[in-house]
């Protein structure tokens, strides 16, 4: 099992180039021409419907670039009754795709912080996932995105991600690879500090031999 483990601290995001959105249309004649490609007729009956459902299928896999993480954390709540120890969401179901290859990673995510006087509901940690992971990504980037998006907006004492993920760029083509997974983790604030931090956090996880 390959492992990658990222302490540093989060470095500045690149600017991103906007270009023009092609229209559906356009998107729909690029998968004809990936299906002709290939060596097959895209006017054949089983290929015909191929494009619209490839297109509708890409809406789904990359909605993430809808969405505003940042916006998903600014809700929080400060009742918490002084509440200052590890919140940790294990076990998070993620689905990706590499943008080497556009080939799904499939794996989960273990996300932690402790809390600095106000928390967030659990459900937005989880869809903090599916936003990062609903773009082309690289487990990598992907990991710290969830982490420092999280460190940006809540400013917790801590924060703690761990990705494992199975990817299939690797698996189902090139050195093919099966049964092979990648581990990622970002550790910030006390959790980078302390190794007794790590380790609870390890261990309610579930990932007690870390």
């Amino acid at each position: 099992m390959d492992t990658t483990i990222e302490t540093r601290p989060p470095a500045h995001a690149p600017t991103r180039v906007l270009r023009p959105r092609p229209t559906r249309a356009q998107a729909e004649e690029a998968v004809r021409t990936l299906l002709a490609w290939t060596g097959d007729d895209p006017d054949r009956e089983g290929l015909r419907g191929t494009p619209d459902r490839v297109v509708r299928a890409y809406e789904e896999f990359f909605e993430g670039y809808e969405e505003d993480p940042v916006a998903l954390l600014e809700r929080t709540f400060e009742e918490t009754e002084n509440y200052n120890e590890l919140v940790v969401l294990r076990d998070i179901r993620l689905e990706s795709h590499c943008e080497h290859h556009i080939i799904p990673l499939i794996g989960k995510a273990h996300v932690a912080y402790l809390p600095d006087r106000r928390v967030v509901g659990i459900s937005k940690l989880a869809r903090l996932v599916d936003v990062f992971a609903h773009r082309l990504q690289i487990q990598e980037k992907l990991t710290a995105q969830i982490a420092d998006t999280i460190h940006s907006v809540l400013k917790p004492r801590g924060v703690a991600v761990v990705v494992d993920a199975a990817h299939q760029c690797m698996t189902t083509r090139g050195v093919h690879k099966p049964g092979v997974s990648m581990v990622t983790s970002r550790m910030i604030g006390e959790f980078e500090s302390s190794e007794t931090l790590r380790r609870q956090f390890f261990a309610m996880a579930g990932m007690g031999g870390a």
